[in-house]
C-alpha cells in the first residue's frame, strides 16, 4: 500500500489558480502549477492566519491576499515583508495523474 497522499487530480490545477487540498492528518495544503510543473505548500501563511489560495499567484510566488506579503512556492522561503518565517514545502509525485505528498514522519 502506498504511504502517499492523493491530494487531487493534476488537470484540476490550472497555472496560475492555486488550489486547496486536504488530506487527514496534514495542515491545510495549496497546490500549485507553475509553468506545467506541480508543487505543494502549507496553505495557510505564517504572518496573517490567511489562506495563501485566496492570494494572488505571479510565477513561481504566491501573495497572501491579507498584507501582501509573499512566498517562493518552489522552495517555501518567504520572499517579501511582512512574511519572514517559511511555508513547509512538499515534494510532489504524479501517481495516475493524481498529485500526491509522502505524508511526513510524525504527522497523524
Amino acid at each position: 500500500m502506498s504511504k502517499n497522499l492523493r491530494l487531487c487530480e493534476v488537470a484540476g490545477v490550472k497555472d496560475g489558480e492555486p488550489v486547496a487540498a486536504f488530506a487527514e492528518g496534514m495542515p491545510a495544503l495549496a497546490v500549485y502549477n507553475v509553468d506545467g510543473e506541480i508543487f505543494v505548500t502549507d496553505n495557510l501563511c505564517t504572518h496573517g492566519n490567511a489562506m495563501l489560495t485566496d492570494g494572488y499567484q505571479d510565477g513561481d510566488v504566491i501573495e497572501c491576499p491579507f498584507h501582501g506579503g509573499s512566498f517562493d512556492i518552489k522552495t517555501g522561503a518567504a520572499k517579501a515583508f511582512p512574511c519572514q518565517v517559511a511555508i513547509v514545502s512538499y515534494p510532489v509525485e504524479i501517481e495516475d495523474g493524481w498529485v500526491c505528498i509522502t505524508k511526513p514522519e510524525g504527522a497523524a
